[in-house]
């Protein structure tokens, strides 16, 4: 829905009074490169949570069929929310390449929502769930901008 269905609408909707590259632009090119290297790193990280939540946490992201366990391996060593990082790059690739204003719009608003839910709902949460386990994973790994070493639970 978040990567497929919304950014097909969005960029049907109006797309006269959108940008999108032009054919002769150089950047064409480049932006494409660079896209599809987002794109494969956002899916790679998306499936790679994916599996670790079913895996480790003995859950899903579906509220009925939540973690069980506190997942602290793979790219949750070096950032608490990978797999939000995963669907953003997703979404920063359609956004270059198709050269859209109204996709890198969309993109900041996913991810606005998205940090407003972390720091109002979901964290709260998972402290209530996983207690001092996730008070000092939050201590350790931060939520956006991955650590250089990855962390490793005492």
């Amino acid at each position: 829905m978040v990567t497929v269905v919304l950014p097909t609408i969005i960029l049907h909707v109006a797309p006269s009074h959108d940008t999108r590259w032009s054919d002769s632009s150089g950047l064409v090119q480049l932006s494409r490169l660079t896209a599809a290297a987002f794109l494969l790193l956002g899916l790679m990280l998306v499936v790679l949570t994916n599996l670790l939540f079913a895996r480790i946490g003995k859950g899903t992201l579906a509220p009925w069929d939540a973690t069980s366990q506190l997942v602290v391996a793979g790219p949750y060593r070096f950032v608490r929310n990978p797999m939000i990082s995963g669907v953003a790059m997703i979404l920063a690739a359609e956004s270059l390449f198709f050269g859209s204003v109204f996709m890198i719009v969309y993109t900041l608003l996913f991810l606005t929502i998205n940090h407003l839910y972390l720091l109002f709902s979901e964290e709260s949460g998972l402290e209530k769930r996983f207690g001092q386990a996730y008070r000092l994973y939050k201590a350790h790994v931060p939520r956006w901008i991955p650590r250089k070493t990855p962390w490793e639970a005492e």
